[in-house]
């Protein structure tokens, strides 16, 4: 059965934006290194779940006119009522069924791409198996914080770390 991956950077006090909303502060050590994970991994994934934020971001901010995600569907949670695309679905299906109905296909993992809101809803059903997090070489004090309080506990077991460029990547599993 596929596994729900959460991959995502956030800085060393737990922001994965900053006060501004934006994203350009993750990176290492050196700006010139792009070592990271992401080319193996996005390999490792067919489905892409984000909410409408973390969409409005990638095509207006992060990439302009050049979606990232070809060939990978996308299933945007939103309520707004937009077209679909052919390889993005905006849906406003709850999180719950949906997971369970995209677990039972075949093929790749699902990457719980983001935001906040989304993982949070996903930690309190309990529908990560996998938390995959690089901590980036950043205290910024304010912003966007992954994990909300008072989620519902989870036992984790630690099953791979890497470290590169000055950034921890740390992956975790239900245990």
């Amino acid at each position: 059965m596929k596994k729900v991956i959460l991959y995502i950077g956030m800085s060393l006090d737990g922001y994965i934006a900053d006060k501004d909303m934006k994203v350009d502060w993750m990176n290492g050590d050196d700006l010139n290194n792009q070592e990271s994970s992401y080319d193996k991994f996005v390999k490792s994934i067919d489905t892409i779940i984000m909410g409408y934020t973390t969409y409005h971001q990638v095509i207006n901010v992060l990439a302009k006119d050049n979606w990232p995600y070809k060939g990978i569907m996308t299933y945007v949670i939103t309520h707004r009522l937009l077209s679909n695309q052919e390889e993005i679905i905006f849906t406003n299906e709850k999180l719950f069924d949906l997971i369970q109905r995209l677990k039972k296909t075949k093929g790749k993992n699902i990457w719980i791409c983001g935001g906040a809101s989304i993982v949070n809803q996903l930690i309190r059903l309990n529908l990560i198996d996998e938390y995959r997090i690089t901590i980036i070489p950043i205290i910024l004090g304010a912003g966007i914080k992954l994990f909300e309080e008072n989620n519902n506990e989870i036992k984790l077991k630690l099953v791979a770390r890497d470290y590169y460029n000055g950034m921890m990547e740390i992956c975790y599993q239900k245990r």
